[in-house]
């Protein structure tokens, strides 16, 4: 089941990983040589959905308009 993230949410998702990628993480797909930077690495394991990110959205609460 593909997930809706917001363009910000994907953003930061792609952002944290490559930063992970950058300082020495494990791949969790294959490397095709075709991808060279970090971000394409980031982007193409976002697409993937092998990434164990979550994010958490707050619920929305009740307001009291007096």
């Amino acid at each position: 089941m593909k997930k809706k993230y917001t363009k910000y949410e994907k953003a930061r998702i792609i952002g944290a990983r490559a930063l992970q990628l950058a300082m020495g993480a494990p791949l969790l797909i294959k490397k095709s040589k075709s991808i060279v930077s970090v971000i394409d690495l980031a982007r193409k394991e976002f697409e993937s959905e092998v990434l164990p990110i979550t994010v958490n959205r707050p619920k929305p609460t009740k307001s009291v308009i007096e």
